[in-house]
């Protein structure tokens, strides 16, 4: 016996040492057992010193397994003793199997050697958040987890299938030897730098996106852009077509348009301003500026009937009217685009510009102001270099895509897919991050195997694209909080990867399940994590600002405990190594 109960206060337990603590290992940490007959209560010492110890209860062991939590308590009869290896077993995982149910995590920094195995599909089958500071070792920690997935037996997980939207490029160089290990394992690597002939330039085919995902690309914020982009999307693949019918549809779009400017009771600068703005960027062989009014005596183009005499008035506005009025057609019905459409950003730009006319955004300035926006961001998107990730080389349907998506060079299955976005703005990385996963989860969702086929989605640097946009608002729901709170039944899981938790979105991190914790110190992060993850204790907390890189607190699901492990450096490492500045300084 190491002593005997004097007080218990809620679910902790004071006992009167009856050992020499001088002359024993550190305790802190160290389970024990209070024994009573047939009962076996679990504690953790938290707290001690020469004469007393403080003790949490954690469980108790029945019918020779673990149970935990507190459903008892102990009695103050009850005999107190360390546990025993076999009763740790029970508890932290019996460190001798070695088969595919298990991962190897790390060492115990409490028992000297001890290894931690975590049950794969206890961690792996729910949404899991690695977090702490920068130089706590988050990077590592990730690469080693995910490097004993495929090294800590001799069974080759050949069906995984890991997404990683890698922040700074930072997991390339540790997933590069999965080869190695069995040449049925290979790592695929998509680059945001265009410059890299390395590896493959990540490419989105513009038509297999839907309108969420170009509200998404454009950042859309407000209801009515909605329906601009679903009718762009309507035009683009018919706008393409070789349809007879096409440029009678695109003369009677316009002339709508214009003849509600006409109409509008606006003053004659302001509807000839209009007019000429709308045939300067919307127009067709038939029906543009130059296009012949002809009249008995002389002809005279379009724009030369926008003239505005001394009095402010359009003089030749009945011309115009009868023109437009010759391109309209009653009852015409949409041309039909058969099938999946090749197109192009500039394809999208024209379709957007004819959605704009052919909304009547023209009507209303406030509509116009959200609607202008759409199209500003298409340009600057069309004009910038980010312009490549959408130039897509050949047609394909989104369901190709996805299968394409993990393949490797050789057309075997890549088990880690590295999406690195370090060449790119937040903006566009999130954009990037969110329509794959939208993707992801949405061919999951329609997978006749549901849950047979399970993806994983890591996110390196979580708090800058996992967060509470307007999302929720716009298009009724966050791809992220959707994938946390409906994913595991379509087996698609997400790790959180972050510095700071507090910025996370707050549904993202309640769904996660098994939280690997390294040293965090942020007086906001602490308070954010001690309220959203569950079972974490105020010890608890208060041991996440001591630790040593490395080592890091685990627990949920896939923990009967919190455990404190000790990750082995991975190998080979990510490239998440500070400067060395005496080098840099001094050569």
């Amino acid at each position: 016996m190491i002593g005997s109960i004097f007080s218990i206060d809620d679910n902790y337990v004071m006992v009167k040492l009856g050992i020499d603590i001088s002359t024993q290992e550190n305790l802190i940490n160290i389970h024990v057992v209070f024994e009573d007959g047939s009962k076996k209560i679990v504690g953790e010492i938290v707290n001690i010193n020469a004469d007393v110890a403080k003790i949490g209860v954690v469980g108790e062991i029945t019918d020779n397994k673990f149970i935990p939590g507190i459903n008892k308590k102990p009695s103050f009869k009850s005999r107190i003793r360390i546990i025993s290896l076999e009763e740790l077993y029970l508890i932290l995982g019996d460190q001798r199997v070695v088969d595919n149910t298990q991962v190897y995590f790390g060492l115990s920094n409490v028992y000297a050697n001890y290894r931690i195995n975590v049950n794969i599909n206890d961690f792996f089958s729910n949404h899991f958040s690695i977090l702490g500071n920068t130089g706590s070792g988050k990077s590592c920690t990730t690469a080693r987890i995910l490097q004993n997935v495929f090294t800590s037996s001799n069974y080759v997980p050949i069906n995984a299938k890991i997404f990683i939207f890698d922040a700074y490029g930072e997991y390339i160089r540790a997933f590069s030897k999965l080869n190695e290990i069995s040449p049925m394992l290979n790592d695929k690597v998509y680059t945001t730098n265009v410059n890299d002939t390395e590896h493959e330039l990540l490419r989105i085919p513009l038509w297999v996106l839907n309108t969420d995902d170009i509200a998404i690309l454009l950042e859309a914020t407000d209801a009515s852009q909605l329906s601009i982009i679903e009718t762009t999307l309507k035009y683009v693949p018919i706008f393409k077509s070789d349809n007879k019918d096409v440029m009678i549809f695109k003369n009677d779009i316009i002339a709508r348009a214009l003849l509600d400017i006409l109409n509008s009771g606006k003053d004659s600068s302001k509807i000839r301003d209009q007019i000429i703005a709308v045939l300067t960027s919307t127009n067709t062989e038939q029906l543009n500026l130059d296009t012949i009014i002809r009249e008995p005596g002389y002809d005279r183009t379009l724009k030369q009937c926008l003239m505005i005499d001394a009095n402010g008035k359009l003089t030749e506005i009945e011309k115009v009217v009868g023109l437009l009025n010759n391109f309209r057609i009653d009852g015409l019905e949409i041309p039909d685009a058969k099938g999946d459409t090749y197109y192009t950003l500039r394809d999208l730009e024209q379709a957007l510009e004819f959605a704009l006319i052919g909304e009547g955004v023209l009507k209303s300035d406030k509509v116009f102001d959200y609607a202008n926006v759409l199209k500003v961001r298409l340009h600057s998107l069309i004009n910038s270099d980010a312009a490549r990730y959408f130039d897509y080389p050949n047609m394909i349907t989104r369901d190709q895509y996805i299968d394409n998506f993990t393949r490797a060079k050789d057309g075997k299955a890549a088990q880690i897919v590295d999406i690195n976005i370090n060449y790119v703005n937040d903006r566009m990385a999130k954009s990037i991050t969110k329509i794959i996963s939208k993707m992801v989860f949405e061919r999951a969702c329609f997978d006749n195997r549901r849950g047979k086929n399970p993806t994983h989605i890591i996110i390196e640097e979580a708090h800058r694209y996992v967060q509470k946009d307007s999302d929720v608002e716009l298009l009724g729901y966050n791809i992220f909080e959707r994938i946390t709170k409906e994913g595991r039944k379509y087996g698609v899981i997400l790790g959180l990867i972050t510095q700071r938790p507090s910025e996370l979105s707050e549904t993202c991190i309640s769904q996660c399940t098994n939280f690997v914790i390294l040293r965090t110190l942020h007086p906001k992060d602490l308070a954010y994590i001690r309220e959203m993850v569950p079972n974490i204790s105020e010890e608890g907390a208060k041991q996440l600002k001591t630790l040593q890189p490395g080592h890091a607190l685990a627990f949920g699901s896939a923990f009967k405990v919190p455990v404190e492990i000790k990750f082995d450096k991975p190998n080979p490492e990510p490239l998440s190594n500070n400067s060395d500045i005496v080098s840099a300084w001094f050569g």
